[in-house]
């Protein structure tokens, strides 16, 4: 059985402790779940970014990754989140991909009262059910009544 794969898109890899104590966190527990975790720092970790051409090498990537990648899972914490993110995940919008957002930020990022951020980031989710595939804790990953463990499920049961 092959494992189903997740884009991970997330500010935390720009600098080393965000990596080693926060995307750490993440990329266990989806591994835990038996998920093949495709993130993009580690992805691309031996890119020399100062050459020229190479960044642009590397967004070129990163969007092939979420393209084909089974599913999105994006950390939306900043106001405003990151824009690197924000496009990944509009990205995966556009593609339709199962799409899961993380936010434990409290601060309120939104002109509305439903929605905590942008109301456009959540236009790729189901609707009035988006609160299963939003998190505010890494606790409630590998709850069984959120989307991502019922998307996991589902996907598990038809191969």
């Amino acid at each position: 059985m092959n494992k189903k794969t997740l884009y991970l898109a997330s500010p935390y890899g720009f600098s080393e402790h965000s990596r080693d104590k926060l995307l750490g966190d993440f990329v266990c527990i989806f591994e835990e779940l038996g998920i093949e975790v495709w993130e993009p720092f580690t992805r691309n970790s031996q890119v020399d970014l100062a050459q020229p051409g190479e960044a642009y090498k590397v967004a070129i990537e990163d969007l092939n990754d979420v393209r084909n990648a089974d599913a999105f899972f994006a950390i939306v914490n900043g106001i405003p989140p990151d824009e690197g993110v924000m496009v990944e995940l509009g990205f995966a919008i556009a593609l339709r991909k199962p799409i899961f957002l993380f936010r434990d930020d409290f601060r309120k990022c939104s002109d509305t009262d439903e929605f905590p951020l942008n109301l456009m980031l959540f236009s790729g989710m189901p609707y009035p059910l988006w609160q299963d595939h939003y998190y505010k804790s890494l606790s409630e990953i590998s709850r069984p009544e959120k989307g991502l463990m019922r998307w996991l499920s589902s996907v598990k049961t038809s191969q």
